[in-house]
């Protein structure tokens, strides 16, 4: 150590480092505590604004390449913006070549001209005729000298060619600038499409630096979250967590990578186009302007108005999922109590709230567009009729007027379409606010922390100093108040006391998983806040009640206790454990796969693995958090046996509810209300009568008055019969999902979670499943679905039809809109060539009044589309939705077992699919019909007008079609890949973040980190593999538009020349042609979308047609008035669906008459809770028969058979909503008044502890609970079962989980709560089952004693033998 003090800070606030000491040099007093004041931070949190992060500091972690590449594309996208005005100049001079043309054929048309040296003069010796003179004007037109007009210079063939020429060159710079860029599916609403721009890029050297910053982002985030201290996860959500490592992420990506592209050269265009207008003509460009702030205006309000709708919605969704991922979590509980239709409504009420958002935000864009197109329109009305002025009075040519017209207005759309660029910036602000402040919160205990002392030797004395504490997520309420105790170096330490008391906090403290508020937890005198955090936790193995297994196999979980270890140390450290006979039993041994969060093993089997995990580390402090209390007699004598064992030698702190196990410990603390009431052994504690001794005469009683009777019965009787059973196979407990698993504590619990195998104890027949059918059911892939037909998916939209009638009557008119446009302009050009002024400017009149009404014609259309198709599309997905949640609630408990029916799969198909059917319908439509009619108007003009120069811009549509759907190609196979690498990525996060507390006391942070950043890698290549075809394809298809130009304009001059075609008409089939073109793209645009939808909408109808085993919904069944509860198993055989080869009931035998109680008794894995399951009808017998009353189940109404059964199981579900809620949850099918609520609450022991809470009824118990302890949880559980008033009452190890004070008040609860009710009652502990009226032992899926408890004594058989000895039963 240091010369100099430590000097150790009690509390830091959040965000400080992780200074747990202060090393001076100045000689002072050894410790000094310090505290700080506690901070507001709920205060502050309400206070501060959404986005605290500027723009640039989205690019904090570009490297220098990165800021290389960014500028680089920068450049690119400033040529890419000017390119487009640049364009302009050239199109100007192209319409005045034509423009001069005309004029000159017009003009020597009058045969009374010539061209005479170039120019045109009157015919020489012309003289009037008599009817000239009577006409007057014409005649006297003679004698006025004419324009210096030229004639004969103008080869029009040979100016196009030129013009042709620069349409080449600007494309071949296109391509070269587009290998850089590369465009969003979607088409812009194109101006003059004629000029053939499109205003979408991405830039691939943009995307390039962003991928590599976003994956920078995701290590850091991740790295991050896995240093943070226990209380941060308290107070932010898993699932929340998740959620952020990829929505918010995306939302960075989308900021700094194609948007700024986009936007740079939008704003490029917009300068460029300005500057242009400017030069060419001020006055034109001033009065157009006058104009152009209504249309950025409307952009920015769409964007704004369109980006708080569209977060209002997603909240709505949001609080849908949570009701759905809940629900579908807690399946089991919801089908035990009957609360399907119920929680459909709950999930009902979401949605209805996310349509009113969708459908006002439908209504607002249709709005917005119809305003912007009418500005729009009403700007080419204002710039032609006063532009028009101006070329009359020969101020501007018709060139210069639409250089400076298009200039301007193409300026002023495309800085209106860079508004959105600006929300995804606002959003990827918003989004890395709280990423950026996760990354640079210091976590108050960070667990990678390579500072603090490691001290040489280590004695393990623990030693508490008035410790005070409450956790993080619950400020108001201490559990820890003054606690001081000691543990010395080497002794057992037990600490006993009812639930809440503080016990398990008090190991956690010791784990430094939280710091205490007030003062100190030592290890040998030292603070452990001053020590190393890794290594003070290497020299910890906990063994908790519910352990957590991580999804590999068995070895590399023992592994996990300390890194590098031989196999060897592996099988010594199964040995200790008890676990390495049932290792060797199974087919694969230490490579056995123990499934996720260890679903594949018992509970007996994950709690040894989880010591040898514990031992493996040689760990110099044990804590054992009540590690034997979720095991049978059989395995908790030997898991004991291995726990007596290593406890030697080491320092041990054990926390148990059952005082038999912790009898011999070398000092026992009796806890309460968050203190150390008292210290001593166990002879000590008994004398002086307090804590310890209730608890041990409570629970003692029971065990007494068995084994007295047992012993006296086996001294009266010599000869004794016993029933020898074969030992075989006893610990090769069953695959069977773990009944209890905090980890997975969202699967309700009587429960084969997902792929789970369930069975008994099986000979060696089950374990000869080949090892290629593993593989073959572990590469099982989502079958295929065939697309489902449109018109199924329109059938569901069917009631809508109305506004889906009017939506495409004003999509139809929409889509005509731009033909007409290129009508109206060609026509305009047209009246240029015109030389009777009167004339031109009665025509230009008429073509600007007609502007007006389409402006206004339009105006309406847009609204009306942008509401029908926005209410019509809403309520699909809203019916789509509900119709699903429900036809999932509907379905047999063996559909949820199958892996790809997980919860979160659920919720994701639930949330992904009924958004993407939309894609056939709703808005989708709209923008069809738009295409089509826009396509089917502009053909018609372009061939009405000139068939021949139709056919040859033709030529060039496919290849732009074509460029276009192999974009779209490799842009659907790069998301698959992306997706299935993210999904990698994702369960390791997700399986790291919901096993965090194991994970932090294995020290194993940085391997879950290394795990993630490996599944980073494939993402980012595929990312970089993109840019580049992007970049060929877009390159190619904007080149295409510009060869065409050339190639149009220069057959247009052939034409003009040679066939005497109006040059106009080559404008107004260009154009129409082009804006029939970028409809098309716009429709091709729409196909990954349609496929898309129907895919998903054929997912869903899959699920909707799915007719259920044993449906819950249907009526069907048989029902009758007196229902006595009588109970009858006949020869039942059954297997679960998942697992077909392994037979877990394998004749069942067992009767229960109405009021009696049945008690099954067995090792883990013998059926028990499976015989539960098929009484509930989650499953049907294979063969034999369940009979109620004398009625099949099989044909007993589902919900009239579980409206008359309660269930409360060891690990009760309780859902995110009051106590009052969860307790009237009980019975779903009636109203149920405050007073009931109160009264099953005293039954069940809980009133008065819910009135000492401040909200009492109304307090919410978290996200499965995790408010309340577990006493107190099942308390609500119980009163849930009573409120329901059943005929059949299921306890499933109800009181396991208790400690004794609370057992003996459960039990009573439960006693009142059995009479005159048919009970069957699943226990370990053989003290609460010794008053039923059936005992029935269970091993190997049968029953092999059974009767009341002394015929059982005195049978001398299995249960004679437990009673007596706690061996095994199997």
């Amino acid at each position: 150590m240091p010369v100099g003090s430590v000097r150790l800070h009690s509390i830091k606030k959040l965000g400080q480092d992780n200074n747990a000491y202060d090393v001076t040099d100045e000689p002072t007093s050894y410790m000094t505590m310090t505290t700080s004041p506690k901070d507001d931070q709920a205060k502050n949190k309400a206070e501060q604004p959404a986005i605290r992060i500027g723009f640039f500091q989205l690019f904090r972690f570009a490297s220098k390449r990165d800021v290389l590449m960014m500028v680089v594309g920068t450049l690119c996208a400033v040529l890419h913006g000017s390119a487009q005005p640049l364009m302009l100049l050239v199109f100007g001079m192209l319409t005045d070549t034509f423009i001069d043309y005309d004029i000159e054929l017009n003009e020597l048309m009058d045969d009374r001209k010539e061209c005479l040296n170039n120019t045109i003069r009157w015919r020489q010796n012309l003289t009037a005729t008599t009817q000239d003179w009577t006409n007057g004007s014409s005649a006297w037109e003679l004698f006025k000298p004419l324009q210096n007009r030229t004639c004969g210079i103008l080869d029009i063939e040979y100016e196009m060619t030129n013009f042709a020429y620069y349409y080449v060159g600007i494309g071949i710079a296109v391509f070269m600038l587009g290998y850089f860029q590369f465009p969003c599916l979607k088409a812009p609403c194109s101006l003059d499409t004629s000029m053939g721009f499109n205003s979408r890029p991405k830039i691939s050297l943009w995307v390039t630096s962003a991928a590599r910053q976003v994956q920078i982002i995701r290590k850091l985030y991740f790295g991050r979250v896995m240093r943070m201290e226990i209380g941060w996860f308290d107070c932010n959500s898993v699932g929340e967590l998740n959620t952020r490592m990829s929505d918010d992420i995306n939302k960075i990506n989308d900021a700094i990578a194609d948007q700024v592209s986009i936007f740079i050269q939008r704003f490029t265009t917009f300068v460029c186009g300005f500057c242009m207008g400017f030069i060419g003509g001020w006055k034109l460009t001033l009065v157009i302007l006058a104009a152009s702030p209504l249309i950025g205006l409307g952009a920015g309000l769409m964007a704004l108005s369109v980006a708080r709708l569209t977060g209002m919605e997603l909240q709505a969704y949001a609080k849908a999922g949570a009701v759905a991922d809940e629900v579908l979590s807690a399946i089991r509980t919801v089908a035990a109590f009957g609360g399907e239709l119920k929680e459909v409504e709950r999930y009902d009420r979401n949605l209805i709230l996310a349509q009113r958002w969708g459908i006002r935000k439908g209504l607002i864009m249709g709005f917005f567009t119809g305003y912007m197109w009418f500005i729009i329109f009403l700007c080419y009305a204002l710039a032609f009729w006063y532009g028009s002025g101006l070329v009359l009075d020969l101020e501007y040519t018709p060139g210069t007027l639409l250089q400076v017209f298009f200039g301007v207005l193409i300026g002023a759309m495309n800085l209106g379409q860079a508004s959105p660029c600006l929300e995804a910036f606002a959003s990827g602000r918003g989004a890395a606010t709280i990423i950026f402040e996760t990354i640079d919160r210091v976590p108050e205990i960070d667990c990678m922390s390579e500072s603090g002392y490691k001290l040489d030797r280590v004695k393990g004395d623990i030693e508490f100093h008035n410790v005070t504490f409450h956790y993080p997520a619950r400020p108001e309420v201490k559990i820890l108040d003054q606690l001081s105790v000691a543990v010395k170096t080497g002794e057992t330490t037990a600490f006993v006391g009812p639930s809440g008391a503080g016990k398990s906090t008090a190991v956690q403290l010791i784990q430094r998983f939280y710091d205490p508020k007030e003062g100190m937890v030592t290890l040998d005198g030292h603070d452990i806040r001053g020590l190393n955090i890794q290594w003070l936790r290497s020299l910890i193995g906990i063994v908790e009640q519910e352990p957590v297994l991580f999804a590999t196999t068995i070895a590399e979980n023992i592994r996990y206790g300390r890194p590098g270890v031989s196999m060897d140390d592996i099988i010594a450290a199964a040995k200790e454990a008890n676990a390495y006979s049932f290792i060797m039993d199974l087919p694969r041994r230490f490579e056995t796969p123990v499934g996720e969060g260890g679903g594949q093993m018992s509970g007996g089997q994950k709690q040894r693995i989880a010591i040898a995990r514990a031992l493996v580390r040689n760990p110099r402090l044990l804590l054992l958090d009540m590690a034997t209390s979720a095991l049978d007699n059989e395995s908790e004598a030997t898991v004991q046996r291995a726990l007596d064992k290593v406890r030697q030698g080491r320092t041990t702190i054990s926390i148990a509810h059952r005082l038999s196990t912790i009898r011999n410990a070398d000092v026992i603390v009796g806890f309460e209300h968050g203190r150390a009431v008292e210290r001593g052994k166990h002879e000590v504690l008994m004398e002086r009568k307090g804590v310890y001794f209730t608890l041990v005469t409570l629970q003692s009683q029971g065990d007494k008055a068995l084994n007295e009777k047992a012993r006296q019965m086996a001294e009266t009787e010599e000869d004794s019969v016993s029933m020898r059973l074969s030992r075989a196979g006893s610990y090769r407990a069953s695959l069977r999902a773990s009944i209890r698993q905090r980890s997975r504590s969202q699967m309700s619990h009587l429960i084969p979670e997902s792929l789970v195998p369930m069975a008994g104890e099986l000979g060696p027949r089950a374990y000869s499943v080949s090892h290629a059918d593993k593989t073959q059911v572990e590469e099982e892939e989502e079958e295929p679905v065939e697309p489902a037909p449109v018109a199924r998916i329109l059938k569901y939209n069917s009631p809508e039809w109305p506004y889906m009638l009017f939506g495409s009557f004003g999509a139809a008119v929409n889509g005509g809109v731009n033909p007409v446009y290129s009508l109206l302009f060609s026509q305009i050009l047209a009246t240029f060539s015109i030389q009777d002024p009167d004339k031109q400017e009665r025509e230009i009149n008429g073509i600007c009044m007609f502007f007006v009404v389409v402006g206004l014609l339009s105006f309406f259309t847009q609204i009306i589309q942008g509401y029908s198709f926005s209410k019509s599309g809403e309520l699909l997905t809203r019916r789509l939705r509900r119709l699903g949640f429900r036809a999932m609630l509907g379905q047999e408990i063996g559909w949820f077992d199958d892996h790809r029916n997980s919860p979160g799969a659920l919720t994701t198909r639930l949330a992904t699919d009924a958004s993407q059917v939309q894609g056939a319908t709703g808005s989708q439509i709209g923008m069809i019909v738009n295409s089509l009619t826009n396509i089917g108007v502009s053909l018609i003009i372009s061939f009405y007008f000139s068939w021949k120069l139709t056919m040859v811009i033709l030529c060039f549509l496919p290849f732009i079609a074509l460029s276009g759907g192999f974009q779209a190609k490799m842009l659907t196979g790069f998301a698959k890949q992306d997706k299935v690498a993210m999904e990698a990525a994702g369960r390791i996060s997700g399986e790291a973040l919901n096993n965090i507390r194991t994970i932090a006391g294995l020290g194993k942070e940085s391997t879950f980190v290394e795990m993630y950043n490996a599944q980073l890698d494939g993402p980012y290549h595929a990312a970089i593999q993109k840019a580049h075809v992007y970049g060929a394809c877009y390159g190619f298809s904007q080149c295409v538009v510009f060869l065409a130009n050339s190639a149009s304009y220069r057959f247009g001059g052939y034409l003009v020349k040679h066939e005497g075609l109006h040059f106009s008409m080559v404008f107004r089939v260009i154009s129409a042609i082009v804006t029939s073109g970028t409809a098309l793209g716009r429709a091709s645009s729409y196909t990954p979308e349609y496929a898309k939808a129907k895919i998903s909408a054929a997912r869903f109808f899959q699920l909707l047609d799915k007719v259920p085993k044993i449906s819950v919904y249907s009526d069907k069944g048989e029902k009758w008035d007196n229902f006595r509860g009588d109970v009858e198993f006949i020869d039942c055989k059954f297997t679960y669906p998942t697992r077909p080869d392994m037979q877990v009931l394998n004749g069942l035998n067992v009767t229960v008459k109405p009021g009696q109680t049945l008690a099954f008794v067995g090792s883990s894995g013998c059926g028990k809770s499976t015989s539960v399951q098929l009484l509930e009808r989650f499953y049907d017998p294979d063969q034999g028969r369940v009979l109620i009353d004398g009625h099949e189940s099989t044909r007993v109404s589902v919900p009239f058979l579980r409206s008359k059964i309660g269930i409360v199981s060891q690990e009760p579900i309780l859902f995110d909503c009051s106590i009052a809620d969860n307790i009237r949850y009980g019975d779903n099918a009636r109203e149920i008044s405050m007073n009931d609520v109160m009264a099953a609450a005293k039954k069940a022991q809980l009133h008065s502890f819910v009135m000492a809470l401040p909200e009492k009824y109304e307090t919410h118990v978290g996200s499965q609970g995790s408010q309340l302890s577990r006493g107190q949880k099942q308390r609500i559980a119980i009163a849930r079962a009573i409120i329901r008033d059943p005929k059949i009452l299921l306890l499933d190890e109800a009181t396991s989980a208790l400690d004794t004070e609370s057992e003996k008040t459960v039990q009573e609860a439960l006693d009142k709560a059995r009479e005159g009710r048919t009970c069957i009652v699943i226990a370990h502990r053989l003290s609460t089952i010794q008053n039923s009226d059936i005992i029935a032992v269970m091993a190997r899926g049968f029953v092999i004693e059974k009767g009341p408890h002394d015929q059982l004594m005195a049978l001398k058989g299995a249960y004679y033998k437990l009673v007596t000895t706690g061996a095994p039963i199997s």
